[in-house]
């Protein structure tokens, strides 16, 4: 009986094989021959793959088996290569198509999301399920193939005026694309080329317009550079100065009230909006709990009202300082330190049992371990506190925003790439969930998942300055996709998440009516491998095909919270990018369309150092993007630098000029 079944099977199989050989033939010739035939890579022979390939390298012997495998290793490079131009090809396509067609293609389109576009802007109608036709609906004998009717609008007459590929053909040098970034990397790269020569040309319109552009008239505009970085008549973008730590001691006194006043006294020349002051956790209840002391800060900002400048404050929770470059060293509060003798499992823990005491573990968040309050407990306490004593600096609007800090250097991450543990550029750093704390969290999930042997960390993760490839978990294919993996990286983030939520629902009632800050980092090495190995280890779940910054944006949106993204300086040497495989682009791009899409506000930093002007105007078109459908930009932008202006060592022409280009103002007497 089972012998008949089979043979059954295998007769369906056969006449099914043989309807879909006859419905690949017909598809072939119905299709137009559009393309050169010598453009169309010629069909191979598959080889047989699982058990067939296993009998088959069996039959022939161990010898044919392992040189067999190397040929598979082979092919799979070239594959990968294959795969790489072809991703370059399309970028560069869709990076024309939105700098010189203006099309409003997402950030990661495909090929389906051009063609419709392309249709469309040729009069056709692109339906959400692919349907396309004409302003009449098909007829009904073509209904059967509506995807042929796409043809038609990219071969007409429409498009030979001024194609997409004559605009790419004639002008190599506007794009400059690096082949080897990514697909979201090189979509972004138009952000830095886009020329405003396009308000010259108020009737230029999409590429199948009669009046659009000879590419040899763009080219000569925009290689003349008259215009490539007057900002005159771009939304103002609010420039606030972030003083240099160590303004204030860590016995909460003002240093050098005099140089404090000469700083802001350049500042003020400068037209800068406003002024950062770090408000540190450790100096202020530094030595015993629920003792806080302001006097320094209330002598700060008294001579910052002096000049009339806004205020922004940040309720530092986390460590500065004390590293080789000798930097002012502020703590934790003593006693907290105290406590982390007798209970280490306070602070984060990596795999080896080394202690972080940058920040509290999130662990303790609802823990009472802490004289008797739990994590979120101090923290609202020390954000009342202030919120309290400088009720007049509110009521009056100096202070027009609080930034709160939520993990290692004031970002919204887990403290997974420490210097002082010993941690390099480009590391992929090590999680930081082996405190007891959370290893108690993590076995809850488990069990609630039904798989209590998950309740541990990886244990082929690598170490801090291990590259992807080197360990099994972040390799190509590694254990970070498995059914583990997928598991312990969702709990990982969010713990990270619900931090996060915990936190800012304190801070909403803390700070009323006032807004409230978050900042996100830049973490953009190993942003072009599969797995986004530094990302993972800092908490942001964001592998391909996983977009690791939506479910942290829901909760900031929750909150009604102002996103300030770290601004990377976007040129940095190929050399430098190609060793970490890193995509400052790339990731500049997912963060900021992803936080608008979602409504955030945005506000931007720059990472130090950046004295220069290709640093200065690669940071004004981040927070000004030119060729944004929708006109988004930064609501501010926090401009920090290490030491005072008055020591001479930052060029303040430089930094006039960069801050009349935030401001949209004329700049052409500070021209070089």
């Amino acid at each position: 009986m089972s012998v008949d079944n089979d043979d059954a099977t295998n007769t369906n199989f056969q006449h099914q094989h043989q309807d879909l050989d006859h419905s690949s033939d017909y598809l072939s010739n119905a299709l137009p021959q559009t393309l050169d035939s010598h453009s169309q890579p010629q069909p191979q022979a598959r080889r047989p793959r699982g058990f067939a390939a296993t009998a088959a390298a069996a039959a022939m012997g161990p010898a044919t088996t392992g040189k067999g495998k190397k040929e598979r290793e082979k092919e799979k490079e070239r594959t990968k290569l294959r795969e790489r131009h072809r991703r370059a090809i399309t970028s560069r396509m869709l990076a024309g198509l939105r700098q010189y067609g203006n099309f409003p293609l997402p950030a990661r389109a495909d090929m389906n999301d051009v063609l419709a576009a392309l249709a469309r802007e040729a009069g056709w109608v692109v339906e959400a399920d692919g349907t396309t036709y004409r302003q009449s609906p098909p007829p009904s004998h073509l209904a059967a193939f509506p995807v042929r009717s796409v043809e038609s609008p990219l071969s007409s007459s429409s498009l030979r005026n001024c194609s997409v590929k004559a605009a790419l053909d004639h002008q190599p040098s506007v794009l400059r694309i690096d082949e080897s970034l990514s697909p979201a990397s090189l979509d972004s790269v138009v952000i830095a080329e886009r020329d405003t020569k396009s308000e010259k040309y108020p009737s230029a319109s999409p590429i199948n317009s009669v009046e659009c552009l000879e590419a040899d008239q763009l080219m000569q505009d925009i290689r003349s550079g008259e215009h490539e970085n007057d900002f005159t008549g771009i939304p103002n973008v609010p420039v606030f100065v972030k003083l240099p730590t160590g303004v204030i001691n860590n016995f909460c006194q003002l240093v050098d009230p005099g140089g404090v006043r000469q700083e802001l006294s350049h500042l003020k020349s400068l037209d800068v909006d406003g002024i950062v002051i770090d408000c540190w956790w450790g100096i202020v209840e530094g030595w015993c709990p629920q003792k806080y002391v302001w006097s320094g800060y209330r002598e700060l900002f008294n001579i910052i009202r002096e000049f009339k400048l806004k205020l922004q404050v940040v309720m530092a929770f986390h460590e500065f300082g004390g590293n080789e470059s000798g930097d002012m060293l502020i703590t934790l509060p003593r006693w907290v330190l105290d406590i982390g003798k007798e209970n280490g499992d306070i602070f984060f823990s990596d795999r080896e049992g080394r202690r972080n005491t940058e920040c509290l573990s999130w662990g303790i968040d609802k823990e009472r371990v802490l004289k008797g309050r739990t994590g979120i407990e101090v923290y609202f306490d020390f954000m009342r506190s202030f919120r309290m004593e400088f009720d007049d600096l509110f009521a009056e609007g100096l202070i027009s925003g609080i930034e709160i800090g939520l993990g290692a250097s004031g970002e919204l991450k887990y403290p997974s790439f420490p210097e002082r543990i010993g941690w390099r550029y480009p590391g992929i750093g090590e999680f930081q969930c082996y405190d007891k704390y959370l290893q108690q969290s993590l076995c809850r999930a488990a069990k609630l998942r039904g798989h209590s042997f998950w309740a541990k960390g990886p244990d082929n993760a690598g170490e801090y300055n291990s590259r992807p490839h080197e360990t099994g978990f972040f390799c190509e294919r590694g254990d970070y996709d498995s059914y583990y993996g997928r598991f312990f990286l969702n709990w990982y983030a969010q713990s990270l998440i619900e931090h996060a939520d915990n936190v800012l629902s304190l801070a909403s009632l803390a700070f009323e009516e006032t807004k409230i800050i978050v900042k996100v980092p830049a973490v953009h090495w190993w942003y072009k491998t599969a797995s986004h190995a530094a990302e993972l280890t800092a908490g942001f779940y964001n592998s391909t095909n996983q977009d690791g910054y939506s479910s942290v944006f829901e909760v900031l949106r929750k909150h009604m919270v102002t996103l300030k993204f770290v601004c990377l300086r976007l040129h940095v040497s190929g050399q430098e990018n190609d060793e970490a495989l890193a995509d400052p682009e790339g990731l500049s791009w997912q963060v900021l369309n992803s936080a608008w899409d979602r409504g955030l506000t945005v506000a931007g930093e720059n990472a130090l150092p950046c004295y220069d002007r290709e640093g200065y105007m690669s940071m004004v078109e981040t927070a000004k993007p030119r060729n944004d459908p929708d006109c988004r930009h930064f609501t501010f932008f926090v401009y920090q630098q290490p030491i005072p202006l008055g020591e001479g060592t930052i060029c303040l022409s430089e930094l006039a000029y960069f801050i009349k280009s935030m401001h949209g103002e004329t700049a052409g007497n500070l021209m070089p």
